[in-house]
């Protein structure tokens, strides 16, 4: 069995990337990455430096144009600025919708594109790092078990019952990824978090709020620290 991971860079992807060549070995692993628009394309550096650490074969795309309507704060044309405090605070001011950082339908479109991909490299399965604490309060509805469960049904049969897509953390924080990424010596050295396009993690977004998080819950300084 062949397995295409969604990489993106950061720790869960990356987590992703570690357990999915655990199960298959990495002859049989291949990794995507994919450009939207986003401000951090650091990401991307990181995410092609992490695959070249496995050997693995690593694919890109460029999806750029899908979102140049969007004025959402992650991506390079929008003027709106990346909140810099926790997901929870920001949910309190979105009365039950999105966060300002959602993208929209983005694991939609990403995981569609992956399909494609996958049924022409042979590839059964997909994986991507989707979890609890990114759906929880609809923060990112996209990352959520019943959006996971109706992508998997659209894209088994969709795809003649060839691929079907496999999110191992959705019921897991970010805390127990990384517990889990510790044991399968994932290299969280080179993977990247933050929202902002600068050179080093800013340290106030809520991405960087969380992955700081999770690793002071496992009792371990972060690794990739500039």
């Amino acid at each position: 069995m062949k397995a295409l991971v969604l990489s993106s860079g950061g720790i869960d992807s990356t987590t992703c990337l570690s357990l999915a060549i655990k199960t298959y070995g990495k002859e049989q692993v291949l990794s995507l990455s994919i450009t939207y628009g986003q401000k951090h394309k650091k990401e991307l550096e990181a995410a092609n430096q992490v695959a070249a650490y496995y050997g693995v074969e690593h694919i890109t795309l460029d999806l750029t144009p899908m979102f140049s309507f969007s004025d959402c704060s992650l991506l390079s044309h929008s003027e709106k600025e990346i909140p810099k405090e926790s997901y929870a605070m920001q949910l309190q001011k979105t009365k039950g919708k999105p966060v300002s950082t959602y993208v929209p339908f983005r694991n939609g479109l990403f995981l569609s594109s992956a399909a494609a991909i996958a049924i022409s490299k042979g590839c059964e399965v997909i994986y991507y790092g989707a979890h609890h604490d990114d759906a929880a309060g609809n923060a990112y509805p996209d990352c959520s078990t019943e959006f996971n469960n109706a992508m998997n049904t659209a894209i088994f049969e969709g795809s003649g019952h060839q691929v079907r897509i496999e999110a191992p953390f959705l019921s897991m924080s970010k805390k127990e990824i990384v517990k889990l990424g510790l044991k399968l010596y994932t290299p969280y050295h080179m993977t990247w978090s933050c929202y902002e396009g600068g050179e080093k993690p800013c340290g106030v977004c809520g991405t960087c709020l969380d992955r700081k998080a999770a690793f002071l819950a496992n009792n371990i300084e972060d690794p990739a620290i500039f």
